[in-house]
């Protein structure tokens, strides 16, 4: 066994397992829930050191990071001996946006001697593809509302805080931030389904690929509806898209335009 998964919330890494070409060991967070997946390790922030010197031991050369995980709190209390000496580390990670902490972690294992992969290396066939999923198709509005939010995201990168915004007659009506898309569809103002807008989500400028990489699926597509909006566009070739047979399916179903977006 030479890959690891470190396992957060989401199909994505029970998909990402299904892909690898033999199975590989998976850690999960303590207190995070997997979904179609089962931990074969778990650990925390303060028992990272103690992960590190487990892996090596079990023979694992790679690993890749998929699933969601809340930012951690660090509790003094709970480390180990081995996590100790990377405190101050884990302190520059958590004054980070995501991206920076996220640099952090990859770093860190990197130094350790792993191999950090992205998603899309063990399951390539998870990136968009160019076109349009399902019956309907975008019409000149949408992808002017596209530009737009695309443009959004770029503009916001420095800020670090999310990868995907809803944008409806060309107007920003709601940016993702550390809570998350379901909170950023929640809060959306009453006139979004009356603008017909779309939920855009693309990579930040810089976006590292090994880790992090915007994902949609099902779930999406139906907090979508849920939120009266008018269709569901990302990046192809940026974003991962889970179960795309389903997505297209729901997208017809709701009636809504599912379309990875090319040459932009």
């Amino acid at each position: 066994m030479t890959l690891a998964i470190v396992a957060g919330r989401g199909d994505l890494p029970a998909s990402v397992a299904r892909a690898a070409a033999t199975p590989p060991l998976v850690c999960g967070y303590e207190g995070i829930t997997l979904s179609g997946i089962e931990a074969d390790l778990t650990f925390r922030l303060e028992t990272l050191g103690s992960l590190l010197l487990e892996l090596g031991t079990r023979g694992v050369t790679q690993v890749c990071f998929a699933g969601g995980l809340d930012r951690p709190a660090l509790d003094p209390s709970k480390l180990d001996a081995e996590t100790a000496p990377l405190v101050p580390m884990f302190m520059q990670a958590l004054q980070s946006g995501d991206d920076g902490a996220l640099r952090v972690v990859v770093d860190l294992f990197e130094k350790t001697g792993f191999q950090v992969l992205g998603a899309h290396e063990i399951a390539p066939d998870l990136l968009a593809k160019g076109g349009v999923y399902g019956e309907h198709w975008p019409d000149a509005q949408m992808r002017s509302d596209a530009d737009v939010a695309a443009a959004h995201i770029l503009a916001m990168s420095p800020q670090d805080i999310g990868q995907a915004c809803v944008v409806g007659a060309e107007r920003v009506l709601g940016m993702e931030d550390a809570r998350g898309t379901d909170d950023m569809l929640a809060r959306l103002p009453s006139g979004a389904s009356a603008k017909h807008a779309i939920l855009f989500k693309g990579p930040k400028q810089g976006q590292s690929r090994q880790i992090d990489l915007p994902t949609v699926g099902p779930e999406t597509l139906n907090a979508a509806h849920a939120a009266g909006l008018a269709g569901v566009v990302v990046d192809a070739g940026d974003v991962l898209v889970l179960d795309a047979a389903r997505c297209a399916a729901l997208a017809d179903e709701h009636g809504l335009v599912f379309w990875a977006r090319t040459g932009e």
